[in-house]
């Protein structure tokens, strides 16, 4: 049933006569990778590669045959819908129009674990997870958030990576019959504290879950749910508003250029914090600047509804 896997489904996809196909490409580090494929009809079989590969058929109405390692399917695929290709298994898939496909490669050895510890593994025990073709609007919204975020922040950090592989995962796990085990809670007093210090003195960095999950003693499975639940957002939203914030600081009591400011605060350019900082306080990085120097600019454009003060960020 099954051949040696290649390395990862993206360097599958890449590195061979596969690669004039490819119009996008987002991989942070192997976390989870991101490939949007245009291709004509005909067959689309590949050999046995390392990931869980979820493909989304963005244009739909093509024919549909073949084995993802659920059994045998023929099927009129529909604008939106998923299917989910299993590991190490050798695809077979023919679609009888050109079409435009959007995959989510999962490395294994970066989820196993979680999944493990999450949902006992089922979900690989579960043939017909693989190959149906479904909608589920829980994970096109995660998918489409997450292409959202790497479109703003050039690409996906660590952090977010391991974010939305989460809570995709998780509701692939639902819909195989194994949902996550409840939350057990907030964290303790110490943990919040260590997680937020850590955030703080690495702001300029691109920290993964598994290093916040370290300092409080935690998997990152678990301290993720966790933090949410005392906290009151994700830690990637906790860390894109304490960058935010940090930036507005810099701003307004220094004569840093936004270029350093953008690498003080973590992002890889004065573009990307230019494109985050405004979809947060609705200005301009320089425009920010000048107007929390300025009170009667700061005044004009209170009235158009900008934000000239720091964020606040929970708790």
């Amino acid at each position: 049933m099954t051949e040696p896997p290649h390395p990862s489904f993206t360097q599958w996809y890449c590195e061979g006569d596969q690669a004039s196909y490819v119009r996008t490409l987002k991989s942070p580090g192997g976390i989870l990778n991101l490939l949007e494929v245009e291709r004509p009809a005909g067959d689309m079989s590949r050999p046995a590669v390392s990931d869980i590969v979820l493909y989304q058929d963005l244009l739909g109405g093509s024919r549909v045959s073949g084995d993802l390692g659920g059994g045998r399917f023929n099927v009129i695929s529909k604008k939106g819908d998923f299917a989910l290709a299993a590991p190490n298994f050798a695809t077979e898939a023919v679609m009888d129009e050109s079409h435009q496909l959007r995959s989510l490669a999962f490395p294994m050895e970066q989820w196993r674990g979680m999944l493990e510890e999450a949902a006992g593994g089922s979900l690989f025990d579960l043939p017909l997870t693989y190959g149906r073709m479904f909608d589920s609007p829980a994970i096109r919204s995660a998918l489409r958030t997450l292409w959202a975020l790497c479109e703003e922040e050039g690409a996906p950090s660590r952090l977010l990576a391991r974010a939305a592989g989460f809570e995709i995962l998780a509701e692939l796990c639902r819909l195989g019959g194994s949902p996550f085990a409840p939350a057990r809670g907030g964290l303790a007093p110490w943990a919040e504290r260590r997680s937020l210090e850590f955030m703080r003195e690495r702001l300029s960095e691109d920290i993964s879950l598994d290093e916040l999950a370290a300092e409080a003693r935690l998997s990152p499975f678990h301290f993720a749910r966790m933090f949410k639940q005392s906290v009151g957002v994700p830690p990637r939203m906790y860390l894109t508003r304490l960058r935010i914030e940090k930036a507005c600081e810099l701003l307004a009591q220094t004569d840093l250029p936004v270029t350093e400011i953008a690498q003080e605060v973590g992002y890889s350019s004065n573009q990307v914090l230019a494109r985050v900082f405004f979809k947060h306080t609705h200005m301009s990085p320089t425009d920010y600047r000048r107007a929390v120097r300025d009170p009667m600019r700061q005044i004009s454009l209170s009235g158009q509804g900008a934000t000239l003060v720091s964020l606040k960020t929970p708790r």
